[in-house]
């Protein structure tokens, strides 16, 4: 925490970007990410970016951001994965909330103020927009649509957990979570959202979903199916690891 001139405790905050080969929509998901922050001078908060072994030009461009504005911090990892570059970013973070989105913004910025308030007031754990609860709005494909709700379900009765949307990459932890949750997370790719969910909520830490609206991004590369397929083989690994009936 640190403290503003009127006197008031202002929240830090980190706000993770992971990006691989996004070459593209970097430069506009970050200007588009440091202007919502802006909006909120209660919060001491950083963009991290994190290329995640990327082989076009993110890199450089990532690195050029994070010359050009001092609210910016850039980060490489040789390894591609959206897990390890979450456990990177946060580990290595000293921000007592931190956030991420997935640079195409498919979530509306609007919600970032709801999942952080929700972890810093309302004394949860983690924070997730979920495009599956009443009131969320969400746009994209019949088949995308059908393949999440379906794999939701599935993590459900493999697992008996409760929230409804896991992938959705939009997500608030505390510092306690980061610190005693991240560490068992064995997943460094895709399926680590699922599986952070998943081992919090068996050891008591508390979830708040957050209904949001999310619009398909038309250039996204994520291969669906085969996600899915790798993220059913982690449901059925972590079940084993947590003993779930």
């Amino acid at each position: 925490m640190s403290q503003s001139r009127d006197g008031r405790v202002r929240m830090s905050v980190d706000v993770v970007i992971p990006v691989l080969n996004e070459q593209r929509a970097l430069e506009r998901g970050v200007a588009e990410v440091r202007a919502c922050l802006a909006g909120h001078p209660e919060w001491d908060w950083t963009v991290v970016v994190v290329d995640n072994g990327s082989t076009d030009g993110t890199r450089a461009i990532g690195e050029r951001l994070a010359g050009e504005h001092a609210d910016v911090r850039f980060l490489h990892l040789d390894e591609p994965g959206r897990g390890g570059a979450l456990r990177r970013a946060w580990c290595e973070s000293r921000a007592e909330i931190c956030c991420y989105t997935d640079v195409d913004l498919s979530t509306d910025l609007g919600h970032l103020a709801e999942i952080v308030d929700a972890v810093r007031f309302d004394g949860c754990d983690i924070a997730i927009g979920s495009r599956l609860m009443p009131g969320a709005r969400s746009k994209r494909s019949l088949k995308r649509e059908a393949i999440s709700r379906i794999y939701n379900v599935f993590v459900k009765l493999a697992l008996g957990t409760r929230f409804s949307d896991a992938q959705c990459g939009f997500k608030a932890v505390s510092r306690r979570v980061i610190t005693e949750v991240v560490p068992q997370v064995q997943d460094q790719s895709w399926f680590f959202d699922t599986e952070l969910l998943a081992r919090a909520e068996k050891q008591g830490f508390r979830i708040k979903e957050v209904p949001v609206h999310w619009i398909d991004d038309d250039d996204s590369r994520v291969e669906i199916l085969k996600t899915a397929y790798d993220d059913i083989k982690g449901v059925l690994r972590v079940r084993r690891s947590l003993g779930a009936p």
